[in-house]
């Protein structure tokens, strides 16, 4: 049985090179795109939050809301308006990316102690300064751990992309549920985990390059 299965995924690579390889690209530029633009809105928006008070309830309540919708669930109910491909695929990954960064972003803003925001203030500087020299590289760690989360669920959550022909891991991955392949099964499932072991790590050294005082501390 393990002899077969090693000389299926031999067989595989030799034959499906470039296809898997194909995938590999399809599935990290959906996903980099995806949390690019969740990155993105969900920074805004947790900036607006504290800046705006009354808007955070309602910001947060609805893409908590959000989150709680199965991604197949939004791809699904976006295929009516936007069709298939690659468009519906990445919208419904940056709704799912944004909650993370949001709340992260909220969190780290809110964070940053009254005592360093009044003695900024106090030696004359605009609430443009504080916001990008004081609470944006105070709250910034805790910002990077919302991406790295958001990061690993859009790299999971890609999968299903296969499903409304945006390509990705994902067809290698259905492609063996429906031929009953294990072969196929182990090689998408991996794939993805690697991927997503790879952000994790690419993510963690930015942090530790960007906010290494941190670790100077520890």
């Amino acid at each position: 049985m393990q002899e077969s299965l090693w000389m299926q995924l031999s067989d595989y690579f030799s034959n499906h090179m470039l296809t898997f390889l194909n995938s590999w690209k399809e599935h990290l530029e959906i996903s980099l795109l995806a949390l690019m633009g969740s990155t993105l809105i969900g920074i805004t928006l947790g900036t607006l939050s504290t800046k705006y008070n009354r808007s955070e309830k309602w910001i947060i309540s609805l893409f908590q809301t959000l989150r709680i919708v199965p991604s197949l669930a939004i791809l699904l109910l976006l295929l009516p308006i936007m069709g298939t491909g690659i468009r519906p695929a990445l919208v419904a990954l940056i709704i799912l990316g944004i909650p993370p960064i949001l709340m992260n972003t909220v969190s780290g803003l809110q964070g940053v102690s009254m005592s360093l925001l009044e003695s900024s203030q106090g030696v004359g500087m605009s609430e443009r300064q504080i916001r990008w020299k004081i609470q944006f590289p105070v709250a910034g760690p805790l910002i990077l751990t919302g991406i790295k989360t958001a990061a690993i669920e859009i790299i999971a959550s890609a999968t299903l992309a296969a499903k409304i022909g945006a390509g990705g891991l994902g067809e290698i991955i259905f492609t063996g549920l429906g031929l009953n392949r294990t072969d196929l099964l182990l090689i998408g499932g991996i794939s993805v985990a690697i991927l997503a072991i790879g952000i994790g790590f690419i993510l963690d050294l930015s942090e530790r390059v960007l906010f290494r005082y941190k670790f100077l501390q520890r």
